[in-house]
């Protein structure tokens, strides 16, 4: 499973890192230390807790978002598999977007719940690009 550092995590979540310590340091996102000591969090446990924090009413801070290019850059937070059509859920940072693709195109960028990617959204198409 994939993990993320915390400034990682603050930038997918449209967090300040010191805002993302903070939470981290009271027991709001679980950590752990890699070789390095450098602190990291789950894949599955921040697509867990991005979804609760957009729930909940978002951040701490103040943070204006704005499309680059219509680029979400996000967490998946859930897929769906049917025999031929997928839906994949992406929360980027207070937005959840929702995509529906073919499941091969799911199984060919290898999306898992948890690891980045970026929803990119064009007329009322959006497409999912692995990051």
């Amino acid at each position: 499973m994939q993990s993320y550092t915390i400034g990682q995590a603050a930038r997918l979540l449209g967090v300040s890192p010191d805002t993302a310590r903070r939470w981290a340091d009271a027991g709001r996102i679980t950590t752990h230390r890699d070789e390095g000591g450098r602190r990291l969090v789950d894949g599955r446990d921040l697509a867990a807790f991005s979804v609760d924090l957009a729930q909940s009413g978002g951040a701490d801070e103040e943070t204006p978002y704005t499309s680059v290019r219509n680029a979400f850059p996000g967490i998946v937070t859930a897929i769906k598999l049917g025999d031929v059509a997928a839906q994949v859920e992406i929360q980027a940072g207070p937005h959840r977007l929702v995509s529906l693709l073919t499941r091969e195109a799911v199984e060919e960028l290898g999306l898992e719940v948890g690891m980045e990617a970026t929803a990119r959204v064009k007329s009322t198409n959006v497409h999912v690009d692995r990051v």
